[in-house]
């Protein structure tokens, strides 16, 4: 399967109430919630309001109407629409009010879950395969060492979970970043799903980077609103970023008491793509037990959640899981959590030759010309004074304080030994004792 050809098959529209595998009632009571918190009337608004296709959408009014909930208004709509509008009558305002005290939920109707199960399944992170030419062209504007990106990109085809570690400062969380670019193709993410009557929103905008819509060609036979069923919104593959303000109850439902409602937990939200988990060890809660959450999904590709009732529940889980440390793995886990981690990748800071490749290709970027009696100093004087370990961040910090120390100066942006010097200072703190 090549990723850049095959497309992900899009989840079909139902084509009636009977295949919908909702409650009747619930899909009443959020036609008529949706009606009673907005100002539409039309069929085809409404349709376009709960994301179903015009004629289920028509079935679900009618069954409204023979319950006495909407009514007919007797008149065209407006701006010169040929449909009949429709408004609650009194018993559908009270009911609507009724609805809304259980559960807030109104607008697109959820997905069940057996149904987004499927489509999971459709769009699975496992069904890609990673070419080479994809992963360095997404990882271009980083220099590497020559074996990273063929360590990589098995982890990325095998869709499991994988631990970069290594000193700070040496690109381990723009790897991640040129990893999740390296995806590249689409998938469909519910705006919400449902289980045993309860309400989950999965679609989040800050989450989920959503795709054009294809414009409605109208002399098309096949109108591009119908090619997918529209409670799920196209988009990019999903990236969750979290560092050290993730918590284990972030991986839990959250639930609204005022609006009765559920919010997916990060890794549900990040369903079909990636979720990262950076400077793992600076966390509130220990590594170990952050992994130990993860053992059931990345082992069996099943989560399981709780309701607030207690009943707990299996979702799909299929993320691929990127843990990021500036910590050896031994001194964070134990050996059981660390074969549940399928790839360990080691990020090592930069040889001499290497980093001068960096430094020249920064300075270069930035405008600001090289001095080799500078690089000699940096090399030969300061180095040394920190076992000659390079990092990927100090090019940009020295070539950002001088070129901050020039701009103060009133100089144009030179590199000199008192200025590598100057820099130099700022990049480390001396341990010394400070009198109180």
């Amino acid at each position: 399967m090549n990723m850049q050809t095959m497309a992900v098959m899009a989840p079909p529209a139902p084509r009636s109430l009977a295949e919908m595998q909702l409650p009747l009632p619930m899909m009443r009571d959020i036609l008529i919630k949706s009606l009673f918190r907005s100002n539409v009337s039309i069929p085809s608004e409404i349709a376009r309001l709960i994301c179903l296709p015009l004629n289920v959408t028509n079935e679900l009014i009618e069954l409204a109407r023979g319950q006495r909930l909407l009514e007919a208004m007797g008149t065209l709509g407006p701006n010169g629409s040929n449909e009949m509008p429709y408004q609650l009558t009194e018993s559908g305002r009270a009911r609507a009010l009724d609805a809304l005290a259980q559960s807030e939920y109104y607008g697109a109707v959820p997905v069940p879950m057996a149904v987004y199960q499927e489509q999971v399944k459709r769009q699975s992170i496992k069904n890609l395969q990673m070419t080479r030419d994809r992963l360095t062209n997404a990882m271009g504007h980083l220099i590497l060492p020559p074996n990273l990106i063929g360590q990589l990109g098995p982890a990325i085809s095998a869709g499991r979970s994988m631990l970069m570690y290594g000193p700070p400062g040496n690109g381990k969380s723009s790897i991640s970043n040129g990893i999740r670019d390296a995806l590249g193709d689409k998938i469909y993410i519910p705006r919400a799903i449902e289980y045993s009557g309860q309400i989950i929103s999965v679609y989040d905008p800050i989450v989920h980077s959503a795709a054009e819509a294809d414009s409605d060609n109208p002399n098309s036979l096949r109108r591009s609103s119908n090619r997918f069923d529209t409670r799920y919104v196209r988009c990019s593959r999903p990236t969750v970023i979290t560092g050290g303000e993730l918590s284990l109850d972030m991986l839990d439902l959250m639930y609204n008491p005022v609006a009765r409602t559920y919010q997916a937990p990060l890794q549900l939200k990040s369903t079909g793509g990636v979720f990262i988990v950076d400077d793992l060890g600076r966390q509130a809660d220990p590594p170990q037990a952050l992994v130990n959450r993860w053992i059931v999904p990345l082992e069996e590709g099943r989560d399981i959640l709780a309701l607030q009732s207690g009943e707990k529940f299996e979702v799909p889980f299929d993320t691929l899981v990127i843990f990021s440390t500036n910590y050896h793995p031994n001194e964070i886990f134990d050996q059981a959590a660390l074969r549940r981690i399928f790839y360990k990748i080691k990020i090592d800071g930069p040889n001499k030759e290497d980093f001068l490749k960096i430094f020249a290709l920064i300075a270069r970027k930035k405008g600001m010309p090289l001095d080799q009696a500078s690089l000699i100093h940096l090399l030969k004087n300061k180095y040394p004074t920190i076992g000659n370990k390079y990092a990927n961040y100090q090019p940009v910090f020295l070539i950002d304080q001088m070129m901050s120390i020039c701009d103060f100066e009133g100089i144009p942006y030179q590199m000199t030994p008192d200025l590598v010097d100057r820099a130099w200072a700022n990049m480390f703190v001396k341990d010394e004792v400070i009198v109180k």
